[in-house]
């Protein structure tokens, strides 16, 4: 009995070890998802790993392609390796790959061929049937923005396109649906009439008969949401840029609230609206690239064109 006391580890026993270990890594960083995970949290999640271990089970699982390592301000952070990229990418050259790290860095906002082709360094011809070969194979796309209608972008096939490219729920198609906008504003005014309209059964003073008229940017997009008046997702700031131009025209008030957010509501214009507010600029989501110099100008405005014709 005291002899079996003392028997060292057998070495099937040793071998276990170090694979639980990078199963315990393995699950830890799945869970901590895009945020990764880095030394400081395998130290305290699993505090009887030592130093010289992890630095083991690490290597190991980037070694396997298990891990992707990053640097997050000066800490390394290690991240579960997307195996659906590795796959799509299997059997692909090193100069498709570059391409497609360079795509990815864009994110949603996406990048120019132009740019692609000066930070890949490769000939016109040659980036082009990367760019087709990789279309093909559905690991990106290609998306027009609404800025530079003759111009491309390049994203990741899974990625919904950033607003500013698309336009928001303001453009269909890259045409700017004024009618659309018309409607928003009269319902978005409706609904803040008539909240005023039952503010003036409030009980209390005229303080709290003028307070029980506000309604805040949720409310106005529950209420425009109940109607089912647009065909696409309209999101709270979309409704709040709708309530902006209502505040413009004249025909609305904001106020912050306790929250720090801002409520709104319908009050008396005494002078018609200027016919400045009324220019489509006023939801357009490149305004701030509009200048006199550039693709992006009054003068070759569509829009703008159409609003004064």
């Amino acid at each position: 009995m005291s002899d079996n006391q003392g028997l060292e580890p057998t070495e099937s026993t040793s071998k276990q070890q170090p694979v639980e270990n990078q199963q315990r890594v393995l699950a830890l960083a799945s869970s901590a998802g895009a945020k990764g995970i880095s030394d400081a949290d395998l130290q305290k999640e699993i505090p009887n790993l030592s130093a010289e271990e992890r630095v083991t089970v690490i290597n190991k699982l980037i070694t396997q392609g298990c891990l992707d390592i990053f640097n997050s301000g000066g800490t390394l952070v290690y991240k579960v390796k997307d195996t659906s990229k590795t796959e799509k990418l299997k059997g692909a050259d090193n100069e498709e790959k570059v391409v497609y790290g360079i795509i990815e860095e864009a994110g949603n906002k996406g990048i120019w061929i132009r740019d692609i082709r000066f930070k890949s360094n490769l000939m016109p011809t040659q980036l082009n049937k990367i760019l087709k070969l990789l279309e093909g194979k559905k690991m990106i796309k290609a998306v027009k923005s609404v800025a530079a209608s003759k111009k491309k972008v390049y994203m990741l096939f899974n990625l919904e396109p950033d607003r500013t490219l698309t336009g928001g729920a303001w453009y269909c198609d890259q045409d700017f649906e004024a009618e659309f906008v018309d409607v928003l504003n009269q319902q978005c005014y409706r609904f803040l009439q008539q909240r005023k309209e039952k503010s003036a059964n409030a009980k209390g003073g005229p303080l709290s008969i003028r307070n029980a008229g506000y309604a805040s940017s949720n409310e106005v997009w529950k209420f425009i949401t109940e109607l089912g008046i647009s065909k696409v997702q309209l999101s709270d700031d979309d409704i709040k840029t709708i309530l902006d131009t209502l505040v413009y025209d004249g025909k609305v008030e904001r106020v912050s609230s306790m929250e720090g957010g801002h409520l709104y509501r319908a009050i008396e214009s005494l002078l018609p609206p200027p016919g400045i507010v009324r220019l489509p600029c006023g939801v357009c989501p490149v305004i701030r690239n509009c200048s006199d110099i550039g693709s992006v100008n009054p003068k070759q405005c569509v829009y703008l064109t159409e609003w004064l014709t």
